[in-house]
């Protein structure tokens, strides 16, 4: 028997209909006190959902945190974790992912079986997610910590493979990016290959700076975009996430 929580019940239908704009908030780089602000306008801005985790750090005081985020806003708050010090109380559902493409069984499989009863022990919704991280995602945090073998840019056929393989091992959805702050991000080419090829949900983050990139991998069959970089960067969160939420809204998919 499958089973499919609410939360991801709520992205899977949502997601048919139109790209959802996930905002991602690295409790590191936040201080406690500016959490339910940022949360808030996040929400007025219109973002679907918000993700919470980070590769070094993240785990300081994140029940807290997560508690300050929800304080604020009604959005689903999903946990993003980058070790097993992410995992926390009060989120709503948590990515749990697989690196596929690293080179240490830490991060394929151990470190999934390491929080799996802290998961399952806090009733926290499990999303299984496949984790791929692209060129030059070797040089950023998540890739150096993650022993990352990168997906090379122009081979979008390894891309495939992992993911092909990832929905034949029971996963639904799929986390493509090039690192927090990439250079560039992951080819639309990919994404569109995966989504003609496979039913997994595509969730597409790392260096997304612009909104015709944002705009063209939804087109190219993203369920998801994430922005972090881009929101840290912001002074005004609350526009900023209005203008990609605005433009995002007119990428309805044919049902």
């Amino acid at each position: 028997m499958i089973y499919m929580g609410d939360v991801e019940r709520y992205l899977r239908e949502e997601s048919s209909r139109r790209t959802l704009l996930a905002t991602l908030i690295d409790p590191a780089n936040v201080s406690i006190e500016n959490l339910g602000e940022i949360a808030s306008n996040l929400e007025e801005g219109g973002a679907d959902l918000i993700l919470v985790g980070g590769s070094i750090g993240a785990g300081a005081d994140l029940e807290r945190k997560i508690s300050a985020i929800k304080s604020k806003t009604s959005l689903p708050v999903i946990l993003f974790p980058g070790n097993v010090d992410g995992v926390a109380a009060g989120a709503d559902a948590i990515l749990f992912m697989s690196l596929l493409n690293s080179g240490n069984p830490y991060w394929i499989i151990q470190a999934q079986a390491l929080a799996a009863p802290k998961v399952k022990k806090l009733g926290i919704e499990p999303i299984p997610t496949a984790y791929l991280i692209f060129e030059p995602g070797h040089t950023t945090a998540a890739g150096w910590i993650g022993w990352v073998n990168p997906i090379p840019r122009r081979k979008p056929e390894i891309a495939i493979a992992y993911a092909l393989a990832a929905e034949m091992l029971g996963m639904r959805w799929i986390y493509l990016e090039a690192g927090s702050g990439a250079e560039e991000p992951v080819p639309s080419a990919v994404i569109k290959s995966i989504a003609k090829l496979t039913n997994l949900g595509i969730i597409v983050g790392g260096g997304l700076r612009t909104n015709e990139q944002i705009l063209e991998r939804a087109e190219a069959g993203a369920n998801i975009v994430v922005i972090g970089t881009k929101i840290e960067e912001s002074k005004d969160i609350k526009s900023e996430v209005k203008a990609i939420s605005t433009a995002l809204k007119g990428t309805s998919k044919d049902l």
